[in-house]
């Protein structure tokens, strides 16, 4: 008898499971359609004019650079001001990283030969990502100081220490995306649609 009622019970009990998981499905689709809370009424959206100032990345292609130009001489200048202190006097590295190498092995050997060193001349792609690097987070202790004339100038400068540009050279929104960097064929671009992909 005993086992009768239990059994009973279990019955009840397995019966009304999916019925509770049912209401509870509903009740969190019921919760997914109530809207969105309300803002806690602090803040407020920021301005065309202060998005403006802050939306400063370049491409690739120079889309984004500012106008403005700057020569290899002017560069020292600035270099020798604001970047040798970290950067060492020829962009040998101090404090701060090596700018200058123009090294990369035989075949691009930076996976094997721990010795080569990455820097502007031997290993990044695009002149334009020096520039927009410097503008936005250099000087170190005072990011973003720079004008784009000294921004211009200090990439010519640092160009010209890898023997990627002449020293007579002037750099601005036209000819630093015309650059062609001694690394630019040796990256590929990312095309991976879905999915895990390996290439």
């Amino acid at each position: 008898m005993a086992q009768r009622s239990q059994g009973r019970r279990w019955r009840r009990v397995c019966w009304l499971v999916p019925v509770l998981a049912c209401a509870g499905l509903a009740t969190v689709i019921g919760q997914s359609r109530t809207p969105a809370p309300k803002p806690l009424g602090i803040g407020r959206a920021a301005t065309a004019e202060e998005i403006k100032a802050i939306d400063i990345d370049v491409m690739p292609d120079g889309r984004g650079l500012a106008g403005g130009k700057g020569s290899v001489a002017e560069g020292a200048s600035v270099y020798a001001a604001k970047c040798a202190s970290c950067h060492g006097k020829s962009g040998e590295g101090a404090t701060a990283e090596r700018l200058v190498a123009t090294d990369s092995g035989k075949n691009f050997d930076f996976a094997t030969n721990g010795k080569l060193v990455k820097a502007v001349g031997n290993y990044w792609p695009y002149a334009t990502t020096l520039y927009d690097y410097t503008y936005r987070a250099m000087p170190f202790m005072q990011p973003g100081t720079l004008t784009p004339d000294e921004t211009y100038a200090v990439t010519a400068f640092i160009l010209a220490l890898n023997k990627v540009i002449s020293d007579d050279a002037v750099m601005d929104a036209k000819t630093l995306p015309a650059v062609k960097m001694p690394a630019r064929d040796r990256f590929v671009m990312d095309n991976r649609k879905g999915g895990k992909v390996v290439k």
